[in-house]
């Protein structure tokens, strides 16, 4: 196309815009497109979490549970970067990060306490399963709570978390369904056992126990070495052990790797926040205290 052609080309762009404008047409915005992608994924997990509970419900046997369970690992793989995704657009805002909790109450709190009590708790007593998976799912929306509460207030850690992540618990109970319907195909017999273990995690995600969040985590000589055995022992586990036990092993250690941290550095933690507390600046009274007498 010759300059000619291109400076003539102009002014009919021009005017084909402003008979758009004229006639109503809707300006494309390519931030508001932006926007939408992260939320998409967000709505994403809660999709996943609404079909495992659809499959969990249904009565089908093992291989019910197993779509449920898959269905809340999809759910979080679309957690994980929805976050990311805004970051890297720059979409980040308030209504994210409320739908976000949102979702996350579906997918990790209320459709793995249905899957866990379809799958195990069921067969206890009545009343002693329906409340361990409550007491999960409460615990959990508890979490996704405190930890809105401290992000607002500007005392989240970029190294560790308070208290299990919602994702990491309900993980840990996915990768027990999908490993017992994979391998064994079968009822499960140890109920009980996995009653203690809901209640555990319900227990973690209020504690105070920290957690790492590895965001702070940057490849460098000292660390890679052991990102590549780690990467490798996981790749063997694979080949010996299956995906599914692997995935089991990968959640455990990751939630024992806090509590034996927790144990260790138990007594500095607490210097720590003694020294913090005693540095904090004292309330203000209130204004209508009454005068003392």
């Amino acid at each position: 196309m010759s300059d000619d052609d291109d400076e003539g080309s102009r002014p009919r762009r021009r005017l084909f815009r402003r008979r758009a404008r004229a006639a109503g047409v809707p300006r494309f915005d390519l931030r508001k497109a932006l926007f939408i992608l992260p939320n998409a994924f967000t709505v994403s997990s809660i999709f996943c979490g609404f079909y495992a509970v659809l499959r969990a419900t249904s009565g089908e046997g093992p291989q019910s549970f197993q779509q449920a369970g898959l269905a809340l690992f999809f759910a979080c793989f679309f957690d994980v970067f929805d976050g990311r995704v805004a970051r890297m657009t720059r979409t980040q805002s308030d209504f994210g990060v409320q739908i976000d909790s949102l979702a996350d109450v579906i997918s990790f709190g209320v459709a793995p306490a249905i899957l866990v009590y379809h799958w195990a708790l069921k067969g206890l007593h009545p009343i002693v399963g329906l409340a361990i998976a409550f007491a999960y799912c409460a615990c959990g929306a508890i979490r996704l709570a405190r930890f809105n509460v401290l992000a607002a207030r500007g005392h989240g850690s970029l190294k560790y978390f308070i208290g299990l992540p919602i994702p990491g618990a309900a993980m840990m109970i996915v990768a027990l369904v999908v490993a017992q319907s994979v391998w064994i195909h079968e009822s499960v017999e140890a109920k009980a056992s996995i009653a203690a273990l809901v209640v555990v995690l319900s227990y973690l995600m209020v504690s105070r126990v920290r957690f790492r969040t590895f965001k702070d985590f940057r490849p460098s000589v000292r660390t890679t070495p052991i990102l590549v055995a780690v990467l490798a022992a996981l790749g063997l586990a694979v080949v010996v052990l299956k995906a599914s036990v692997t995935l089991v092993l990968a959640v455990g250690s990751y939630i024992l790797l806090g509590l034996v941290e927790e144990v260790v550095f138990f007594r500095r933690r607490r210097r720590e926040a003694t020294a913090l507390a005693a540095a904090a600046p004292p309330a203000p009274p209130h204004e209508h205290a009454p005068a003392p007498h």
